[in-house]
């Protein structure tokens, strides 16, 4: 997505295809300000006309794959975009209709119409395939376009519908991912979370996207400790080792008496050489024993 190059800098912005909808960036040849219709071109070659709802901010690189700004747009062109977005109710209400009326048990997220009226596409979640061939008739007569039933996961579900995640800020996938992290338990283990479902889920009941985010820290930093869970001796006492502070870089322990303590990771570093050492040293003593 991001081309470093010798240029002067290029312009970005926030735009959304419709209020309430997620935000998507733009780049742009020129600032504008917050609240311009503007007509893009989308990376397929199609042309889009989207709301800013950010003011232009200037960055020193170039980006690739957003959809490019290609002026501000025209009365008419406006007055269009509000005749595709009554298009795109419409299409709503219809589907929902004919939906019930086949018995098609679905859940229509979003409904997209392409500014140049050639296509209409109907996002929905459901469980298992299901025959859409009537539903797409009955929609292609009632709204003289081409129809597309696109099956989308509860993850594409919450990216398309947007919300405020749990930080106070807009869901990640909504607002800046482009594609699906691969996530695991493990990434919120190592991070030492609370393994609540209810903590480390997002509303899409899938883990949170943002516990990738700084796996690669935590993979350097405990690269060369002990696993949390494993015990240590300090001073010929054993303690457990319950979990670790990337940022404050200290370890919590525990001894068999519950009493929780908290030292320096490079103390632990410390100790493990120094049982290392003694443990080198013994197996040379019992080989000379054994001798």
């Amino acid at each position: 997505m991001y081309k470093k190059e010798n240029t002067k800098g290029i312009w970005l912005s926030l735009g959304t295809l419709k209020k309430g909808f997620p935000d998507q960036v733009l780049k742009l040849n020129k600032p504008l300000p917050k609240g311009n219709y503007v007509l893009a071109k989308l990376p397929d070659g199609r042309r889009e006309i989207f709301i800013l709802t950010e003011s232009s901010y200037k960055i020193p690189f170039d980006v690739e794959g957003v959809p490019f700004v290609v002026r501000k747009a025209t009365f008419k062109e406006i007055k269009e975009y509000e005749t595709k977005l009554e298009i795109e109710e419409k299409g709503k209400e219809f589907c929902l209709q004919f939906a019930k009326d086949l018995g098609i048990e679905m859940n229509l997220v979003r409904v997209d119409c392409f500014f140049n009226r050639s296509k209409i596409i109907f996002y929905y979640t459901a469980e298992g395939r299901i025959d859409f061939r009537q539903l797409v008739k009955e929609l292609a007569r009632a709204l003289r376009m081409r129809i597309e039933m696109r099956q989308i996961g509860v993850r594409n579900e919450t990216a398309l519908v947007g919300g405020i995640g749990y930080c106070g800020k807009e869901f990640c996938c909504a607002r800046f991912l482009r594609q699906f992290i691969p996530l695991s338990i493990r990434m919120a283990k190592e991070q030492g979370l609370i393994l609540d479902p209810n903590k480390i889920s997002g509303p899409c009941g899938r883990l949170l996207c943002c516990l990738a985010y700084e796996e690669d820290l935590y993979k350097e930093f405990l690269q060369d400790l002990p696993k949390m869970g494993n015990k240590i001796r300090i001073n010929g006492e054993s303690y457990k080792i319950l979990k670790y502070n990337l940022f404050q870089k200290v370890a919590y322990l525990e001894n068999k008496d519950g009493q929780i303590i908290q030292i320096p990771v490079s103390q632990i570093k410390t100790l493990i050489e120094e049982e290392t050492e003694e443990t080198i040293e013994e197996e040379k003593l019992k080989e000379l024993d054994e001798g």
